[in-house]
């Protein structure tokens, strides 16, 4: 059952009576990796229970590292870019859930573990003018979108991934506000299981890439209905040639660049097949490379459900270069190309794990790093940023990281949305 039918399910109900020990897998062999049959345990429905932030606690980080709030007036912010200028853009942004999705909810305890409020759908900007590490302005930059969520300046314009497409914006460096008046250049499909779009260009300007999610979890309405989803597109700055760049990508949230000049992106991958099935990843892009879903998952394992089969596909599946954990949810994705952190860190990923709801212990809930060298993983994965899990047993935990973000200072931030805090990660 994933977060969709579990809120219908509970809808009808509410409808018909009124009328985290984690296996972390990472930095694993992935061409011949362990695994788990299908259904070796059931699909759980298990959300965990926000608790918050209370007496001045913060996520912890290693020895060397400061952890502050930067912001925290925010409506659940989940995705940044940060401007050349120092400037950080939040997008508060939600699922659109309906009225009794949100009973259903209630029901079901995803709401202790999401925010059920509608989606703000701005984009905001925070300024710390004083550089001392805490915004002293925050205000409006972009409203009444679409469920807006990945952001990038191009040249002379402003480019905002909404959930039905990419619109574009006259852009000033240093304006606390865009004026000018939006053109839509490419059309995305919208809402449905995964919603959120996320955009990147390449270094020379010359391409933007788009990570599109599935629609469902498995293809189930058909893959005719997953068209330009789960995959990551390519388009000219004006929107013009889109196409499908990679595909087989359940849901390639995270996008980034590794200091080679390669793509790489981190994928959430399928549920309901188990505690330990199917682990996330997080990969390299190859243009034209087939990712497995919704055929087959980490090369040859077959996904019982899927009773229409593609075996030409199946067959060129790409395995990922790291596993990091089954139902983790990992999202957010920088590539730490500054100068301030310590040297391990220098070049290697970031990765925010928003966390489980479909497994029986949480997995997930944390910031991860993995190293890098000669443009490849180095080492196995560590935690960077913990903290988030206040009692593995009770499900409680304080916040949810989503999206990380470097900023020209060096600093990383993280948006934890269900706290609606951003946190400042600075060496000390």
């Amino acid at each position: 059952m994933n977060i969709s039918s579990a809120l219908k399910i509970s809808s009808i109900i509410v409808i018909i009576s009124i009328t985290i020990s984690v296996p972390v897998i990472g930095q694993k062999d992935t061409k011949s990796p362990s695994l788990p049959a299908p259904y070796a345990t059931k699909s759980a429905v298990k959300f965990s229970k926000v608790v918050g932030w209370e007496n001045g606690l913060t996520p912890k980080a290693p020895d060397g590292f400061k952890v502050t709030a930067y912001a925290t007036v925010l409506e659940n912010p989940r995705w940044m870019y940060a401007l050349p200028n120092g400037d950080l853009l939040v997008a508060e942004v939600n699922t659109n859930h309906g009225f009794f999705e949100k009973i259903g909810a209630g029901i079901i305890g995803a709401s202790k573990s999401n925010s059920m409020k509608n989606s703000a759908n701005r984009i905001t900007l925070l300024r710390d003018t004083d550089k001392d590490g805490v915004v002293d302005l925050h205000t409006p930059y972009l409203t009444n979108l679409n469920q807006p969520f990945g952001m990038l300046v191009l040249g002379k314009w402003f480019y905002v991934a909404n959930t039905d497409g990419v619109y574009r914006y006259p852009y000033v460096e240093g304006e606390t506000k865009i004026t000018g008046t939006a053109e839509k250049i490419a059309e995305l499909p919208p809402g449905k299981r995964h919603w959120a779009k996320t955009i990147i260009a390449n270094a020379d300007g010359t391409k933007i890439f788009i990570g599109s999610g599935s629609g469902t979890n498995v293809a189930e309405d058909g893959i005719d209905a997953e068209y330009h989803r789960a995959c990551i597109l390519e388009m000219n700055p004006d929107g013009k040639e889109l196409k499908v760049f990679a595909s087989g990508l359940r849901n390639p949230q995270g996008l980034d660049w590794s200091t080679d000049g390669t793509l790489w992106t981190a994928v959430n991958e399928r549920d309901e097949l188990g505690d330990d099935l199917v682990p996330d990843y997080f990969t390299h892009v190859e243009r034209d490379g087939f990712y497995g879903w919704p055929y087959v998952y980490l090369g040859n394992h077959i996904d019982p459900r899927v009773k229409v089969q593609n075996k030409e596909l199946a067959d060129r599946t790409i395995v990922p270069d790291v596993l990091l954990g089954s139902h983790t949810a990992s999202l957010g994705l920088a590539f730490y190309k500054g100068n301030k952190f310590p040297e391990k860190y220098h070049n290697g990923a970031f990765i925010g794990q928003h966390g489980s709801w479909n497994r029986s212990t949480l997995s997930g809930y944390k910031v991860i790093f993995i190293p890098f060298k000669d443009g490849k993983p180095s080492g196995p994965q560590e935690d960077f940023l913990s903290g988030f899990v206040e009692d593995l047993a009770e499900r409680k935990v304080h916040g949810r990281p989503v999206g990380v973000t470097l900023m020209p200072d060096g600093a990383l931030m993280v948006a934890d949305d269900v706290s609606n805090t951003v946190w400042r990660v600075s060496v000390k």
